[in-house]
């Protein structure tokens, strides 16, 4: 999964072309405020994907403490992942081959993705991109990877753990790894994004939610920030203040998720 937004492809971000239209999913329609979905195949109102995505916005907004988003999100879901496939490497050749995409333009917030075993996980990803985008003016790559990593997992209650993440740092951590948020916040390519980078981006957020002393506080006074400016500024810089031997703080954190299921209550 991966998010696209606004300027150039080498920084990771698309322009729809003029044959980004055509192919798309038109039959049926779902319009609510804020959200579009367009299919192949008829959603009910009452369909389990729509709820998803009614959670996912809920979720945002009360954990992020986020003012409802001012720009709507389509959704273009396609019937199988040929279609998808297919569509996808004609409007969009330059991508890489993912499941699903956000892409953001002056002129759509659009997400795509296809009905298969993973598509609730893949929405609520991409869902995750879009509200971020129709709310804040920028928001960084690693942040944004991050809170996406985060919300897709679902459930009743955020904060649930991504076991596969949780493992895998676990063990990384077992084998010398070592977290280095100011060198994610350089990265601004998602091309230069490795699954570590990903895991780590998850790693942080749940940390400052559900761990570090005033880390959900210092996170949404950074998103308010994030929705006035448009050069972000440097998160790690805060958490240093803030947060005294951040890095050991999570280092510590991370070697629990080898005997954890669930994550805890927002602090």
């Amino acid at each position: 999964m991966i998010a696209a937004c606004l300027a150039l492809v080498a920084a990771g971000c698309v322009t729809p072309g003029r044959n980004a239209f055509r192919g798309l999913p038109d039959r049926h329609e779902f319009r609510d405020e804020g959200l579009t979905i367009h299919s192949d195949m008829k959603l009910p109102s009452s369909d389990p994907l729509i709820a998803d995505l009614y959670r996912v916005r809920d979720q945002i907004t009360e954990v992020l403490d986020l003012p409802n988003a001012n720009r709507s999100v389509s959704v273009y879901l396609f019937r199988d992942q040929e279609r998808y496939a297919t569509y996808m490497q004609t409007a969009h050749p330059e991508l890489p081959n993912r499941r699903a995409f956000f892409i953001g333009s002056t002129t759509e917030l659009a997400v795509y993705a296809f009905q298969g075993d993973r598509v609730g996980e893949d929405l609520r990803h991409e869902y995750t991109h879009g509200l971020l985008h129709a709310t804040l003016r920028t928001v960084p790559l690693w942040l944004d990877e991050g809170l996406a990593e985060y919300f897709e997992v679902g459930g009743t209650q955020p904060g649930a753990l991504n076991r596969d993440h949780a493992h895998r740092l676990a063990t990384a951590l077992e084998n010398g790894w070592r977290p280095d948020l100011q060198r994610l916040e350089q990265l601004d390519d998602i091309a230069q994004m490795r699954r570590v980078d990903y895991q780590e981006s998850w790693a942080w957020v749940h940390f400052l939610l559900h761990e570090a002393p005033g880390g959900r506080a210092l996170l949404v006074d950074y998103l308010k920030e994030l929705q006035t400016t448009t050069v972000a500024p440097s998160l790690a810089e805060r958490i240093r203040r803030e947060i005294p031997s951040a890095e050991m703080r999570l280092m510590s954190y991370i070697a629990t998720f080898a005997t954890s299921s669930v994550g805890r209550s927002v602090l």
